[in-house]
């Protein structure tokens, strides 16, 4: 017993040396990736990427997840997705190095741009009329590009993010969002009120709703049982803001689409007031069908049914 207290209190002694060692190790290959063009740095953090991501260890956790969500996939199937997803989460590295050269949105004219918006017309309608918004979205495709392109249009989003473990890199990350000079809210006690007086004064919110959460609403993901994040049905439920989906998608040539959908309906009881558990069934609805459509741009190494 005390052999394990002594163990546990070495490795929270040593985790701030870990935290810089890591963090070192990224901000080099950051530095390095600076040295290329954005397309080089890209197609060699994917290739990378698809040759380190099998030795980690959330490999396997990938593999579990993949196996679990398609019983019908064999297994070149499952590897095969797998090796995109290293590959997309390697380049999501790599953009964030470049994330102001490849924000590239034209709204006027989308030949020019790296970008392409599939939505301009909501966009637009949405940027002349002031009301509270929730703009949700997933780990899929460069999600990162998702604040840009609404301060491209003109529209104001306050992003609730969780911020890495590693401080260091953390840091770094913060820096490279800055790019869209959005608010940034963190996800920590206190997140919710924010949001809330945000969404009460008018303003837009965005949301990435795919993710664990220990103590969350029982919904279902891909047909299995998993706890989800109670925060946007709940702040429906008491604000009624406009919910629209909106998701980036990487396209070959590293292009990528942004698409704004048409806002939900969310479900409501019988009373007509909305009902927390199946609007959070509702989004998960959503971002199924994203994954679904490229399965290799989702983060399956995140223990979402655990």
């Amino acid at each position: 017993m005390k052999l394990k207290m002594y163990l546990a209190r070495a490795i929270a002694y040593t985790r701030p040396a870990r935290h810089w060692i890591t963090a070192k190790a990224v901000l080099a290959v950051f530095w390095l990736l600076r040295l290329m063009s954005p397309d080089r740095a890209l197609n060699l953090a994917d290739n990378l990427g698809r040759r380190v991501g099998p030795w980690v260890g959330r490999h396997r956790v990938a593999l579990t997840n993949l196996r679990n969500a398609y019983p019908d996939k064999n297994e070149a199937e499952i590897n095969t997705i797998a090796l995109d997803m290293w590959g997309n989460m390697a380049r999501m590295a790599a953009e964030y190095v470049f994330l102001d050269k490849l924000a590239d949105i034209n709204p006027d004219d989308q030949s020019r741009a790296r970008v392409e918006v599939d939505g301009i017309e909501l966009f637009n309608e949405l940027q002349q009329v002031e009301k509270p918004r929730i703009f949700i979205t997933a780990h899929t495709g460069c999600f990162e590009m998702i604040p840009l392109a609404a301060a491209a249009f003109g529209l104001d989003v306050a992003s609730l993010f969780r911020a890495p473990n590693n401080p260091y890199i953390a840091r770094e990350l913060s820096e490279a969002r800055q790019v869209s000079q959005a608010q940034m809210v963190a996800s920590r006690a206190g997140a919710a009120g924010i949001l809330a007086r945000i969404l009460d004064r008018g303003g837009n919110i965005g949301v990435l709703v795919d993710q664990k959460f220990l103590n969350g609403i029982p919904t279902t993901f891909f047909g299995l049982p998993c706890k989800s994040s109670p925060l946007v049905p709940r702040l429906a439920r008491t604000l009624e803001p406009d919910i629209y989906p909106v998701r980036c998608i990487r396209l070959p040539g590293n292009r990528y689409r942004l698409q704004l959908l048409d806002k939900i309906e969310p479900a409501r009881n019988e009373k007509g007031v909305i009902d927390p558990p199946m609007l959070a069934q509702q989004l998960n609805d959503i971002v199924e069908g994203w994954v679904r459509e490229y399965p290799g741009q989702w983060m399956w190494f995140h223990k979402r049914w655990a």
